[in-house]
């Protein structure tokens, strides 16, 4: 029925962990179901017995309803917590505009329509006279169900669990009428959270999420000013702007600017009018399909116009900024500087908090000196990419594979890495061939971060950024550290692998020689021109270990103390091929492979290679080895 196997996932510093992820979901095993026997839907009618029925039902019907309108996305993400049809560019707005947290199903939603439903039920039970049970209580045990019944739709989520545990935290002391302090409550709540869900520490929202209530409770609570709506919110958005910057520093290398004015807009016109409207809409999707489908328009129309403005906010300059991730060290020093910004006016020496600021700002991850390098071969499954970093430049070797229009490794692989490690610009990306494996993510990359030159066999291919061909003979020199393409030839060979980009790096302790693609005619060739000149410490794997490569004569004139392969998990070719790899040994070579040990680190120590796996140096419990 299905093809299973043991979760794994790319490693790579600053890139999503997928099996932590996994982990954190409670999943065992990923797969597909295999095409044979042909699969049968059992049930599509909504049946009481099924939440993932209903929601399915309920998805279908928005669709036919609003026939893929522009809205429909937004719609399923607020109605049902079904994020799969948003764009990557929709999400890359709501990143640079703060406001990523409006359009999945999180604890502002889930106490939104709580705090209406128990509104609305206080105000008419007592309106009724039938006080033989306490309104305050009827109000909030409607609003108990309201919750849960919302979390339901949104398949019960870890961020719907937490916010449903909080809330009941809150309504239960509302029905047993206990006098209750906001951080006592909040107490309560993470102590419930945590009993029921231990891994949501694992959780970046986890954080982000309680830390906010917490500072809006030290920020508002027990103020004796009164303050209109419209200054609360702003001051709202100031606190968890300003408070949390540090902690999407750490997480994420990025901060919005623009986040406060963006929210201030964004958050009544979706917490207040879309969302509302929107499960209304879905109440009665079944009963009055009519009048439901006229709320839709409504609602689309409306998120539409909010769509057209966070997109020319998100357009500003320096909307966002994007920096390396602080030291632990500058967020001890960061966090009691939030706590004494925020503190009430009369704190003396407040503007001490500006200062204690700065470690964020002003720390960098560590370079490389004058004439070393770092080199990174990045883990992308079956595919390659490399980052080298001298004393005061960067340089990217392949991109790996894009998967689809909305996913590839330069997006999700490259681009994370890059930022984590402080990068600002790439000065020059070499694209080895057109395959897409090595192609697949050059022009998402490109379209993040600027690139001095971009260096390619395929110029076709990229032809909207200005790329030269690269050939034999082109050279320069950074930070003392020579960089030579040594292939293709004037005259090309006759496969597109054979006219990959080769090129060797120079610096002061060692020799590094990315082959790319090659296969024997090309290594041949190379063998025959350079000689002895090819030796190198370090090799890449030419053609991700594929038995067509990595001839014998070609590896004993190179001798690499170290190779490594870029390869993928199981990979359909069944690279690195066991002869590949038996030649390696046989000229007593170290090889590691990405599949196996994530993204590996070469960098230099006393003169000497110091190669360092990720799988061996960060790994944790729930990665595979």
């Amino acid at each position: 029925m299905v093809k299973l196997k043991r979760p794994h996932g790319s490693l790579n510093p600053g890139g999503f962990d997928y099996e932590r992820w996994l982990f954190t979901q409670g999943i065992g095993a990923a797969g597909y179901v295999r095409p044979a026997p042909k699969p049968v839907l059992l049930g599509s009618d909504p049946a009481w017995a099924s939440i993932s029925v209903w929601r399915q039902s309920i998805a279908d019907r928005l669709s036919r309803l609003l026939n893929n309108s522009p809205g429909l996305a937004l719609i399923k993400a607020l109605t049902i917590g079904d994020g799969s049809s948003i764009t990557q560019n929709q999400w890359d707005v709501f990143r640079k505009t703060g406001t990523t947290h409006l359009v999945v199903i999180s604890g502002s939603h889930v106490g939104l329509i709580a705090g209406l439903i128990y509104f609305l039920v206080l105000k008419i039970w007592a309106w009724t006279g039938v006080l033989a049970w306490s309104p305050q209580r009827v109000a909030a045990i409607a609003a108990m169900l309201a919750a849960v019944f919302y979390s339901a739709l949104a398949g019960f989520s870890v961020p719907a669990q937490r916010s449903v545990i909080m809330l009941a935290i809150v309504m239960i002391a509302i029905i047993l009428q206990r006098n209750t302090r906001p951080f006592n409550t909040l107490a309560v709540a993470l102590f419930a959270v945590l009993a029921f869900d231990p891994l949501a520490v694992l959780s970046a929202g986890f954080w982000l999420s309680f830390l906010a209530v917490s500072l809006i409770i030290y920020a508002v609570a027990g103020r004796l000013e009164k303050s209109g709506y419209c200054q609360e919110v702003l001051k709202i958005n100031w606190v968890t702007s300003v408070g949390l910057s540090p902690l999407l520093l750490f997480f994420f290398q990025q901060v919005s600017f623009i986040s406060p004015v963006a929210n201030f807009i964004a958050v009544p016109v979706i917490s207040l009018l879309a969302v509302p409207m929107s499960l209304l809409a879905v109440l009665l999707l079944f009963s009055l399909p009519l009048v439901a489908s006229k709320l839709l328009i409504i609602v689309d129309k409306l998120l539409q116009g909010l769509w057209w403005l966070l997109e020319r906010l998100a357009g500003l300059p320096l909307a966002t900024i994007n920096h390396a991730p602080p030291p632990v060290w500058a967020l001890a020093f960061a966090i009691p500087g939030v706590l004494l910004l925020l503190a009430p006016r009369g704190m003396p020496a407040r503007w001490l908090s500006l200062v204690m600021f700065l470690p964020l700002v002003f720390t960098a991850p560590q370079k490389p000196a004058t004439g070393a390098i770092s080199m990174t071969l990045l883990d992308i499954g079956q595919g390659l990419s490399a980052v080298v970093q001298t004393a005061n430049h960067w340089l990217v070797y392949d991109t790996g594979v894009k998967f689809s229009a909305e996913s590839d490794t330069g997006r999700s692989v490259v681009l994370p890495f890059l930022r984590q490690q402080g990068a600002s610009k790439i000065d020059k990306l070499i694209i080895s061939h057109g395959d897409n494996d090595h192609i697949g993510g050059a022009v998402s990359l490109l379209r993040a971060m600027p690139a001095g030159q971009v260096l390619t066999s395929a110029p076709k291919q990229l032809s909207d950024y200005s790329p030269t061909q690269c050939a034999a003979g082109q050279s320069w020199t950074w930070d003392k550290v020579k960089f030579t393409l040594l292939s293709p030839p004037q005259q090309a060979f006759a496969s597109e692998n054979d006219n990959s980009c080769v090129l060797k790096i120079q610096s002061e302790q060692g020799t590094v020689l990315m082959t790319s693609d090659i296969e024997a005619s090309a290594e041949s060739w190379l063998t025959k021109t350079y000689g002895k000149s090819l030796k190198a410490g370090v090799l890449i794997a030419p053609h991700h270990g594929s038995k067509t490569s990595s001839t014998l004569k070609f590896l004993q004139t190179v001798r690499p103390e170290y190779v490594l392969i870029p390869a993928g998990y199981r990979n359909q070719f069944g690279h690195p091929h066991r002869e590949v790899l038996a030649r390696y040994e046989q000229i007593k070579s170290e090889w590691l492979n990405t599949a196996d040990s994530g993204a590996i680190t070469i960098n230099v120590k006393d003169g000497l290679w110091v190669v360092q796996s990720m799988r061996d140096t960060e790994s944790k419990y729930w990665n595979v080895k």
